[in-house]
């Protein structure tokens, strides 16, 4: 059995990023961020494109590093750690999952745009209150050689920044996914606000023209295309999540060796100590999860969806853990917008909802497991 720990390779991987985001998006980045109403830094994107990071899974041909979705989720923890705002999972994860799935000119030319870091993705997929891809009720309607699509999504992730929008629309016989411009006729967004302070919308399609050049895959078959870039999407979340919690735990840790009660730092307190211990215990399980999710995104594509349901489960719970454990051992002023921590459990909050939730992820391993 092969060993849930990071290879030579991935450490550095790992220590590269966490050099570069400790000095170009800390949280304190984020918080600027916030404040000035800013939910996309370009220069940073442009950035991680010249590192090689928005082509991690972008075969070489097409101008990648192609370095595969375990090295894609060691990013996506190191971004997680520091809160990095930036459309990594929508764009570098889910979108170029996708597009490797057709095997055609237009595909690859859009994988050589998103390694360049010239073309940003997000994926219209939610309509109700919980994620749901198979429930999807907007329509494609047929005209001529082409389709319309009307009807509305919501809690789009970087959709209010992004070029391009993958949209799922259900045909006659099926489901259908789209690749088509974010500012094509017809489409209107509509920004939300975040918790988190990141990028979201809710984007309505007015009888939007779509031609079949703009299928990505075949008609009715959308979920051969899309169900891998979602079990991709989730692994990387899952990872980033995973970081959240460790740099939650971080701060944490920091601040109880600090503060003092009575004249003692907290730290040596036995309550706390266990409490520390125990979360410490969760993230590092749940770190091998997430490696495990991804060694079998790399290897077994095909069989890797009970792997990565897990991964998203666990680390929903484990980021949840953090942040509460964090707010509590600060204190009151954990509460307070001052202090760092409520950033994490905004995050937190998010992400446990986006790609499906940890009850939509738990009955995935429950049917997988024959229960």
């Amino acid at each position: 059995m092969e060993k849930l720990v990071l290879t030579e390779e991935e450490t550095m991987l790992a220590d590269m990023a966490r050099g570069y985001l400790d000095g170009a998006a800390p949280v304190a980045k984020l918080r600027k961020m916030r404040d000035a109403n800013e939910t996309h830094d370009a220069a940073l994107w442009k950035e991680m494109a010249e590192m090689g990071w928005a082509g991690v899974l972008v075969p070489e041909a097409q101008g990648g590093s192609d370095m595969g979705y375990a090295a894609a989720n060691v990013l996506a923890r190191e971004m997680g750690k520091t809160l990095t705002v930036s459309p990594f999972i929508s764009s570098a994860v889910i979108a170029a999952t996708a597009l490797r799935q057709v095997a055609d000119a237009r595909a690859e030319a859009a994988l050589a745009r998103i390694a360049a870091g010239e073309a940003t993705y997000a994926l219209a997929v939610d309509e109700g209150i919980k994620f749901d891809p198979e429930a999807t009720q907007m329509t494609a309607r047929a005209d001529g050689n082409g389709f319309r699509l009307s009807g509305k999504k919501q809690f789009v992730v970087d959709g209010a920044m992004a070029a391009r929008l993958l949209v799922l629309a259900r045909t006659e016989n099926g489901l259908t996914l789209f690749d088509i411009p974010a500012d094509r006729a017809g489409v209107t967004r509509h920004r939300s606000n975040m918790i988190d302070a990141r990028d979201a919308a809710r984007i309505t399609f007015d009888d939007v023209e779509a031609t079949g050049e703009d299928v990505l895959g075949q008609v009715d078959q959308a979920m051969n295309v899309l169900k891998p870039a979602l079990m991709a999407g989730q692994g990387a979340l899952a990872a980033e999540m995973t970081g959240l919690a460790a740099g939650a735990f971080d701060m944490t840790v920091g601040y109880i060796k600090e503060r003092k009660q009575f004249g003692v730092e907290i730290a040596r307190f036995q309550a706390l100590q266990h409490r520390a211990a125990h979360l410490w215990c969760e993230i590092e399980v749940t770190a091998s999860a997430i490696l495990n999710a991804g060694r079998m995104m790399d290897a077994d594509p095909e069989n890797a969806a009970l792997a990565v349901s897990l991964a998203k489960a666990r680390a929903t719970q484990t980021a949840t853990l953090a942040v509460q454990e964090g707010v509590q051992m600060h204190g009151g002023i954990g509460m307070t917008d001052a202090y760092d921590m409520g950033f994490y459990m905004k995050r937190a909050r998010v992400g446990a909802e986006w790609l499906g939730d940890y009850s939509y992820h738990a009955e995935q391993v429950a049917a997988a497991r024959g229960f």
